[in-house]
């Protein structure tokens, strides 16, 4: 608890108590005289530290310890501390207590401090660990601990060097932070066994600080450690052991360029301090272990790599928060799909935490198992809001799905709650297409809407998070202005339309997205919410890669379809294909023709793979059943199978398409060309 002397009759008034001095404590030490034999008034009288044995108050002390809040013209008060332990306190925990009084004595009255001695006195030492004390209780992270003792204890006392090194199993230290040495000197420390530190092993097995003044007594005292002596760019060290939960964790070393003595005051400040950072550094631990976990398991959630497709390849970046305690639930993928087509998404979970990165990844799952059924982007998301609305009222999540196909060049897709995708022209045109986005996923009521965008030969899709784009200083739509307005200056032709090949293109697209994050989130550390970037270069279909024919409603069909495949491969100077393709598209239009109906239509893509497909106008879907030996069918699916890298059927609004694919010969790539190869 706390006394201030008042200014008028010298009376001390109780001004802050905590939970653990019960209620009836303000009335009995609400007001004290000097001349009272309680301890404040001890204290204030003595102008220095006090113990009393007993329970003055009634809550089980054994005692009460007293330092007076000093001034320049003397006490101002006292901070009492009631003993639940036997005995007074020890030598640390008195110096704490003055460094705490000092501390407040300059934040509430702020009280000068008498001069002294360089590098600074002792009150003014004081006054700086009560305020380590502060930035060690906002610390979070392990470096947020190293970055409050390089603050506050190095200036104070002169010192130039900062070293922290942690103990892990394995017994070998590991350097976790560090100031004033060079890197050389670090990489010599991290990881050096401890049972070969002398010094080290001596600090940590009795717990007790190191204190050397000089080189000429490190090399006596550790003749053993005469490499690590030459290379210290030090003469002077004090070697804190850090101990916390009764073990010690580590060392904290706190260095000076010339040789020093440490007065005793020193001695028993430094001593303070460690047990001050070990309590600190270990929770920081904590708070780092389960963090990089949780990242860990989000990043896990997240595509290791994007595919590199004929019709599209990508780059993204994720960036995590700079500041809060949790992890978000930002995400993208890109899923290749029949025919050449692509499944381009992004979205964001609302919230923060490992709930919300475990329902970005149920989510992800779900898009990726969704698209290979080749649905629409409205009826997925009729699903994907199904799904978010039964985990419960508290789940959100916004979402950009769309379909590029590069044969139709058109980009189809639906937004839920999204920002709006931004696109980049090859004449460096960047425009955003204004289109009305659906209500979050969890908060829609279906049915969603499907927009469709015309695409040139070539172009840049951009989409983003709102955590790129939104922050306190701006909203969404200024946040998407701003982003425009960066592609524009950054995202030029020659830059982005011409790549050499398929490894310069996804070069420049990585180049494109550390550009883009730089110029909106230049101190990405303090964002306080995830970002996530998706750039994907869409590339439509050369024509002359495309070709088809409609086929008659009769049994006719099969021998004209061979007949159009014959003329085409050749044509294509794919005649080793010739037979699959004609026993692969026989099956296929025979089936049309005997289990559905017209119209029927043949499809060849001329891609990195050779795809056939058949177009009829039902929708019944077509299974590979078990043929008996005596069944003189059912075993026409089976040979697609079998011939087939793969097959597959997707349906349209009126009937659906059967489909295949065909390893090239000799392992010919197509549809990894130029910027002239895909020109419109």
């Amino acid at each position: 608890m706390a006394h201030w002397c008042e200014p008028d009759d010298g009376r001390l008034r109780l001004v802050a108590f905590d939970e653990f001095a019960p209620a009836c404590a303000a009335g009995t030490w609400a007001q004290l005289r000097r001349e009272q034999d309680a301890a404040p008034a001890r204290a204030v009288r003595r102008g220095g530290y006090v113990w009393v044995d007993g329970d003055p108050l009634g809550v089980g002390a054994s005692g009460t310890a007293a330092v007076p809040f000093m001034g320049a013209d003397g006490p101002l008060g006292a901070l009492s501390v009631l003993m639940g332990g036997a005995g007074e306190p020890d030598r640390m925990q008195r110096s704490f207590l003055h460094a705490i009084a000092a501390w407040a004595a300059a934040q509430v009255y702020g009280a000068p401090q008498p001069s002294a001695p360089c590098p600074a006195s002792m009150v003014e030492r004081s006054m700086l660990m009560g305020e380590l004390t502060a930035a060690l209780a906002e610390a979070v992270t392990s470096q947020d601990v190293v970055q409050a003792v390089a603050d506050h204890v190095m200036p104070p006392f002169g010192a130039d060097g900062l070293l922290f090194q942690v103990r892990e199993e394995d017994d070998r230290l590991y350097a976790v932070g560090s100031a004033g040495y060079p890197q050389e000197f670090i990489r010599l420390m991290d990881g050096f066994p401890l049972s070969d530190y002398a010094t080290i092993h001596d600090v940590v097995r009795t717990r007790t600080p190191r204190f050397i003044e000089s080189k000429a007594e490190y090399e006596r005292l550790y003749p053993s450690m005469s490499q690590v002596s030459a290379k210290s760019p030090k003469g002077a060290w004090a070697f804190l052991p850090m101990i916390a939960s009764g073990r010690t964790i580590g060392l904290c070393t706190v260095s000076f360029s010339e040789s020093r003595p440490f007065s005793v005051d020193e001695r028993t400040l430094l001593t303070a301090l460690s047990g001050l950072v070990g309590q600190a550094l270990e929770r920081a631990r904590l708070y780092d272990r389960e963090h990089a976990r949780a990242r860990e398991l989000q990043r896990g959630l997240l595509p290791r790599a994007l595919p590199r497709l004929p019709a599209a390849c990508a780059a993204a970046r994720y960036l995590p928060a700079g500041q809060g305690e949790e992890v978000g639930g930002d995400w993208y993928d890109m899923i290749p799909l029949s025919a050449d087509r692509v499944a381009i998404v992004i979205g964001d979970v609302m919230g923060h935490g490992i709930a919300e990165a475990a329902t970005m990844g149920r989510l992800r799952t779900a898009v990726s198992t969704l698209a290979d059924l080749d649905i629409p982007p409205d009826e997925l998301f009729d699903r994907l809001n199904d799904m978010v609305s039964e985990l419960g009222d508290d789940f959100y999540a916004t979402c950009l799905y769309g379909v590029f196909d590069p044969v139709a060049r058109i980009f189809s897709y639906a937004l839920a709650g999204h920002p709006q995708l931004v696109v980049v022209h090859p004449d460096g045109t960047v425009h955003s297409p204004v289109v009305a986005a659906d209500p979050p996923l969890g908060a829609a009521q279906p049915p969603f809407e499907t927009h469709q965008l015309q695409l040139p030969g070539e172009s840049l899709l951009v989409l983003c998070t709102d955590g790129l784009i939104e922050s306190a200083t701006q909203d969404v739509e200024q946040g998407l202005a701003r982003l425009q307005q960066v592609l524009a200056q950054v995202a030029s032709p020659a830059a982005y339309f011409q790549a050499a090949d398929e490894d310069d293109d996804v070069r420049r697209l990585e180049e494109l997205c550390g550009t883009v994050v730089s110029a909106l989130l230049p101190d990405s550390g303090q964002t306080n919410d995830d970002a996530g970037l998706l750039i994907v270069h869409t590339r439509c279909a050369d024509p002359s890669d495309v070709a088809g024919c409609d086929l008659p409603e009769d049994p006719r069909a099969a021998g004209q379809a061979r007949q159009y495949i014959r003329a085409q491969l050749a044509a294509w100077g794919l005649a080793d294909l010739v037979f699959i393709t004609e026993l692969l598209v026989s099956e296929l239009v025979g089936n049309a023709v005997r289990h559905a109906r017209g119209p029927v239509r043949l499809r060849l893509l001329r891609s990195r793979t050779l795809i056939c497909e058949v177009y009829d106008g039902s929708l019944n879907t077509p299974r590979i059943r078990r043929a008996d030996y005596t069944d003189e069918g059912g075993r026409g699916l089976q040979l697609v199978a079998a011939l087939s890298e793969r097959w597959g059927a997707r349906y349209l609004q009126d009937g659906k398409c059967l489909w295949t694919e065909q390893e090239l010969p000799n392992g010919e790539p197509r549809g990894a060309g130029s910027a002239a190869e895909y020109a419109a």
